[in-house]
């Protein structure tokens, strides 16, 4: 079975991503891409480790324009869809899923000042969230993958990574961060209640903590 997962390129090192630039993402070759290619960087202590960072680094981007308001319980989470174009229709679907799904964090599109982008191409390993540890992160949707799998779940796992959930793939189809571990079959793009919940606490609690932490 084939799973989603979330990459780094290097620890965050507590730096934000509001000074994201035009980043390239550095792609595997896709002719070897299979179930094989993506399992052993999935269970890796470093997949675990990127899905923290890529949390940790667009809540301190977002700590850092919101400071003047610490006690605000929704908060904006901007975006930059521009650079996977094939996937548009796709970012926009589980963008609204979550925004239906959540309350006190919004995910809005930007063509500037965004806290993370999208990037399309591809890659023997998959689809995978992503952050440098230099201000700059994104979202890699890999072609193949998104052909075998519904491409909004695959779009709306990834962006449950940018929200703060760890990937939990012997999860069932209900489970959204369970990625490709129900099988290309599972055509589930929501979050169940737990992760809808999680979301909104680590938002609530977690930015007020990262917006104290700034004003040290």
């Amino acid at each position: 079975m084939r799973r989603f997962r979330a990459a780094a390129l290097a620890s965050i090192l507590g730096l934000g991503l509001s000074a994201l630039g035009v980043a390239t993402p550095a792609v595997a070759a896709a002719p070897s891409a299979g179930p094989s290619s993506y399992r052993a960087y999935e269970t890796s202590r470093e997949n675990v480790e990127a899905n923290k960072a890529f949390f940790q680094a667009v809540m301190k981007s977002v700590a850092s324009k919101r400071a003047a308001n610490p006690g605000a319980l929704s908060v904006t989470v901007r975006y930059n869809a521009r650079y996977a174009p094939s996937f548009r229709n796709q970012i926009a679907a589980s963008t609204q899923i979550w925004n239906g799904s959540v309350s006190n964090v919004r995910l809005v599109e930007s063509s500037s000042g965004y806290d993370f982008a999208y990037y399309e191409g591809n890659d023997s390993r998959g689809s995978y969230a992503s952050t440098d540890g230099h201000g700059r992160g994104y979202i890699f949707l890999d072609y193949r993958q998104n052909q075998q799998y519904n491409s909004t779940r695959v779009t709306s796992h990834e962006t449950g990574h940018v929200l703060g959930l760890p990937d939990h793939y012997s999860g069932p189809c209900s489970e959204l961060m369970s990625g490709g571990g129900p099988g290309t079959s599972c055509q589930n793009a929501y979050p169940n209640y737990n992760e809808r919940s999680r979301v909104d606490q680590l938002w609530r609690y977690g930015l007020a903590a990262a917006t104290a932490s700034l004003a040290r």
